[in-house]
């Protein structure tokens, strides 16, 4: 595991601050969340696949991080909402790639109003959140959200 450490640790660090570019604390807390996860299921990880694995997990911490400061502070601090052009996901690995090159460009055919709400709620966010990023209800974000499903499903359909 020493070598794998000392291996991929360099390569998390970057697709990290590359992808979210957050502060260099939550980039340590998520990449140490995400080694322990790995040493806790490294039964189920397949070898070679241990990058994406833990990009994917330290990606999801730090996010649960950024989302937890986001909201301890003034509503009028927070940021502008994620929009998809900024949206560069980790680099999944060959077998994930086309099949997340599909699903964005399905979220593309939505309009921007429903783009926003379900790649908030793709990052994690909860409902009440992302009513207080937007400026909408609760109930309309719920709204939107059903919609957006109802269209994809109708794309996948298709």
């Amino acid at each position: 595991m020493d070598v794998l450490y000392s291996e991929l640790q360099p390569q998390l660090v970057r697709i990290l601050a590359s992808n979210l570019q957050p502060p260099d604390w939550v980039i340590d807390d998520a990449c140490q969340t995400a080694w322990g996860s790995l040493l806790a299921h490294r039964d189920s990880v397949d070898q070679g696949s241990e990058l994406g694995w833990l990009s994917t997990t330290a990606t999801r911490e730090a996010l649960r991080l950024l989302r937890r400061e986001r909201f301890t502070h003034a509503p009028e601090e927070l940021p502008e909402p994620v929009r998809l052009e900024d949206y560069r996901p980790a680099d999944p690995g060959p077998e994930h790639a086309f099949e997340l090159q599909e699903r964005l460009a399905e979220i593309r055919t939505l309009p921007v109003r429903q783009q926003r709400v379900v790649l908030l709620h793709g990052f994690g966010y909860e409902y009440e959140e992302i009513a207080a990023v937007t400026g909408e209800t609760r109930r309309t974000v719920a709204r939107q959200l059903a919609r957006a499903r109802q269209r994809l499903a109708r794309l996948g359909t298709e």
